[in-house]
């Protein structure tokens, strides 16, 4: 074989290599990641927490580099800084980017979920929701930081909304082809059935080649991984079933006291309430997993609110149980009040504590959350959980590795891209070892 056919083949190899962004998802699993040089700086707009940070960076196996950040939120950007850097500005991202004294640093990704309460279906009546257009800030701030891919977030409703459509019309103008899907993260190893959607969009790809990213978990009770049938191809090899809540928190002892603890987490966050009388009767009329509002009524009707009797429709989810065994359903933002959701401990008399939602949205107990514990609930349940995101990154991350190795082909060592190009011929050669292991 001549050496330009066997340099050509070589590359084909790689590029077939790189498509699959399951090899960039086992070796971020296995934590190889972490150790390439190679990292692409991202920008988070209305960050909160840093929930969608977290999924690109170092604690989840990623190496993306957070370069400017943006919440309205002043202890939500205090806690983004704490934990990435002191680069969140804190402040409306109207003004800030009206202020002639801003300056947008270059990134190669934006990511963010403008506010979603205008799409809400709690918010359905409300069309002239302002919130519903802070997604064109966020195109602006791609412009100004010359990125070639973005990643929106939001609720599932904004898929069938007038801006989805104006969002994707104005992303094409802009180059961008697009891509978008609604997400179930416990199909992603998060333990929570929480639904978001994505809009992905990059300048030199489709990125339809890697997202949806595949699922990396399965729901047990549609059988064994062998009895997928059409959906089979939507999974990484080998998935495992999903995470659920005993896997999350059932190393956690019973909380003390009611307030934030001084204490090495995770017990730092692992406080509990001072419930009534009555809400503590209520709590033990329910004592078995799954059991909710109406069985409340059925079983202690006495106890039961009026306007929960007159309400004989909806909201299963009320004052209800968690299953040990089963991932939880969203967490909120008020996931300490039992009225609010299924937010009930599966066998303890009281709602979950505020480490025990950090764990499942999927927050490590090592990022540390700064403010009173209204606030800390707020970003929590705000968050987007960071290993849903972590599996985004993934296809980013497969995205411009694929454009990098392609530019790079075309690079004389001597030019100013040639420390680059070295970098992404690293990370290119960490994955064929990993895949050929």
């Amino acid at each position: 074989m001549n050496m330009k056919k066997k340099k050509y083949n070589n590359h084909k190899e790689i590029f077939s290599l790189i498509a699959e962004e399951e090899s960039v998802y086992q070796a971020r699993s296995n934590g190889s990641l972490t150790d390439v040089q190679f990292r692409p700086k991202v920008i988070d707009l209305f960050c909160g927490a840093g929930g969608m940070t977290l999924g690109f960076t170092k604690l989840v196996g990623h190496r993306f580099e957070p370069v400017w950040a943006n919440d309205f939120n002043e202890y939500a950007a205090k806690t983004y800084n704490t934990n990435f850097g002191d680069h969140c500005i804190f402040g409306d991202i109207i003004g800030i980017l009206e202020n002639p004294k801003t300056k947008i640093p270059k990134a190669d990704v934006v990511i963010g979920g403008p506010p979603c309460q205008g799409f809400s279906l709690l918010n359905k009546k409300r069309n002239g929701d302002p919130r519903k257009h802070l997604w064109r800030p966020f195109m602006d701030v791609v412009e100004m930081s010359g990125a070639s891919i973005f990643v929106m977030e939001n609720v599932p409703q904004l898929l069938n909304s007038f801006e989805h459509g104006e969002i994707i019309g104005v992303a094409g103008m802009m180059g961008f082809k697009v891509r978008w899907a609604n997400l179930c993260s416990a199909d992603y190893g998060v333990p929570q059935k929480r639904w978001r959607a994505f809009i992905i969009g990059c300048k030199f790809a489709d990125p339809a080649i890697v997202f949806p990213p595949r699922k990396s978990h399965y729901n047990p009770d549609k059988g064994s991984r062998k009895g997928f049938s059409e959906e089979f191809g939507e999974f990484i090899t080998n998935p495992s079933p999903w995470r659920t809540v005993r896997d999350a928190i059932a190393d956690l002892p019973e909380p003390v006291g009611t307030e934030i603890r001084k204490e090495l987490p995770p017990l730092d966050l692992h406080f509990g309430r001072n419930p009534t009388p009555l809400s503590l009767k209520r709590y033990k009329s329910i004592p078995k997993e799954g059991m909710n509002r109406f069985d409340l009524q059925r079983k202690a009707p006495y106890l039961t609110p009026k306007c929960w009797i007159r309400k004989t429709s909806g909201g299963t989810d009320l004052f209800g149980r968690l299953w040990w065994n089963r991932p939880a359903f969203t967490i909120r933002t008020e996931f300490f009040k039992p009225e609010k959701g299924r937010y009930l401990h599966p066998q303890q008399h009281r709602p979950i504590t505020h480490r025990e939602a950090a764990r499942l949205q999927s927050f490590p107990d090592e990022f540390e959350f700064i403010g009173s514990k209204t606030e800390i609930a707020k970003q929590i349940g705000n968050a987007v959980p960071p290993v849903l995101a972590a599996r985004i990154a993934d296809s980013v991350y497969t995205l411009i590795l694929s454009y990098g190795a392609q530019k790079c082909r075309t690079f004389s060592a001597k030019t100013r891209e040639a420390g680059l190009c070295r970098e992404f011929q690293e990370a290119i050669q960490n994955l064929k070892f990993l895949s050929a292991k």
